[in-house]
């Protein structure tokens, strides 16, 4: 991973790490190295709800522009719809500009190549070069060859009816419950699930530029636990800033995340026969529980690096169906190259409606192990410095051997914030959360 580019594209606080300058920079640069030897390229780009993606936006289509790329702008619209608009636009590339479930603070510019896949580690790096290098690329089109910024027509309703194209039946007689989480999805979501057929109840849906994830959203799943047991509906969906990820509650308010989600989505493809491969994708990060139910119904588990780019790697490499993350990242590669959180709605409404299955009913097929999640605060510079420290890793085989194989430790920097993530799995939460908590303190201590 390179100064840049992080796990998911660039990030930072916005018109600080990420000024307007960058931006203007990415979209110039990054622009070329997508498009070269294409005559009058184009690319889509979109944003979430923001208020500083406004700023970026037009960093950003500059940059293009000045590289001879034409910016079909699609406005507010979902990551994954920006990958799909690729396709649909027959578009050279396109960019997303999001910070995903981050705070209000941050912005992130995300690119995808011309089959809606994320840039390779050879691409990322030359983008990298050039810029931290202060170099300019050696192409300055003119007159005619300037690229000109144009508005896509309603890019949010082709991505609507290409949603309804994946599956064969309705969502009559279904009662949604939808957090918005003030996001890039507060129109398609409503709009699709009515136009299905459900009867929806929706929240945070009024985005202001300042209140998105804001105690709502998938990262704030109590808000839809909450709705859905006062509308007394049959399940709950929750998005995240961008929408590529859903968390879900079945009709007591209970949380299905997803690794269930994989359990029952893969289950149900195996019964129709389209499970590639017969595998599912998962991470180091994927709670036993799934290895348990999988293994009983016998169908592969392959494990990735933490983040959906090497979810998709895998399954690209092994032409696999479905894999996700614990958090709601789920890729059905059948529809799409990315993680899509109304996608994996509308697949998991499927499955309920198709077999007239209450939602706790289908989630309960796997027991998921207690998991305890905390974050250790340290600096960027020293984030990864735990994967040297032999005190460290002492510590962990410590605490690992109080569990006799019956529990496991996990910990790895975060791909966007300052933070060690502290994973500890295990039978009894209590003790979870004791060794969690004592093992952020001696890493937080170990690398002040």
């Amino acid at each position: 991973m390179g100064k840049l580019f992080g796990t998911d594209g660039v990030r930072g606080i916005a018109n600080k790490d990420l000024s307007p300058d960058l931006a203007y920079r990415l979209g110039r640069i990054g622009g070329y190295f997508l498009t070269r030897g294409k005559k009058r390229p184009k690319m889509v780009v979109g944003m979430d709800t923001r208020i500083s993606g406004d700023m970026l936006e037009g960093a950003l289509s500059s940059g293009l522009n000045s590289a001879g790329v034409d910016v079909l702008y699609l406005g507010v619209l979902p990551t994954p719809a920006v990958a799909c608009m690729i396709k649909i636009l027959n578009a050279d590339g396109g960019v997303m500009i999001t910070a995903s479930h981050n705070p209000i603070e941050y912005n992130g510019i995300k690119f995808f190549n011309e089959h809606g896949l994320k840039l390779t580690d050879e691409i990322e790096n030359s983008i990298e070069e050039y810029i931290l290098n202060d170099l300019d690329i050696n192409y300055l089109p003119l007159s005619k060859d300037i690229g000109r910024k144009i508005k896509a027509e309603d890019p949010t309703r082709k991505y609507m009816n290409y949603l309804k194209s994946t599956i064969d039946t309705d969502l009559n007689g279904l009662k949604v419950a939808v957090d918005c989480g003030n996001g890039a999805v507060y129109r398609a979501a409503p709009e699709l699930l009515h136009e299905l057929g459900a009867q929806v109840y929706v929240i945070n849906n009024d985005p202001n530029g300042i209140n998105i994830n804001v105690n709502c959203g998938s990262t704030n799943p109590e808000e839809i636990q909450k709705l859905v047991v006062e509308t007394g509906a049959d399940v709950g969906l929750s998005f995240d800033g961008d929408a590529d990820r859903l968390i879900a509650a079945d009709e007591n308010g209970n949380i299905v995340d997803g690794d269930h989600v994989l359990a029952i989505c893969s289950s149900y493809m195996k019964g129709k026969n389209k499970l590639k491969g017969n595998t599912v994708v998962g991470t180091v990060m994927t709670n036993m529980g799934l290895d348990i139910f999988l293994k009983g119904e016998n169908i592969d588990l392959i494990k990735t690096k933490v983040g959906d780019r090497y979810v998709l790697e895998e399954m690209l490499k092994g032409n696999y169906s479905i894999g996700g993350e614990q958090s709601g990242h789920i890729i059905f590669l059948d529809y799409n190259t990315t993680g899509d959180g109304l996608l994996t709605a509308i697949q998991l409404l499927r499955v309920m409606k198709e077999k007239r299955t209450k939602l706790s009913e289908l989630s309960c097929i796997m027991k998921a192990m207690p998991q305890v999640l905390v974050n250790a605060r340290v600096s960027e510079e020293k984030k990864k410095s735990y994967l040297e420290d032999e005190v460290i890793k002492n510590k962990i085989e410590e605490i690992e051997g109080h569990f006799h194989g019956n529990g496991r430790v996990l910990i790895r920097p975060s791909g966007t914030e300052p933070l060690i993530r502290v994973m500890i799995e295990g039978k009894n939460p209590e003790e979870l959360k004791l060794y969690a908590d004592v093992l952020v303190k001696f890493i937080e201590e170990r690398l002040s």
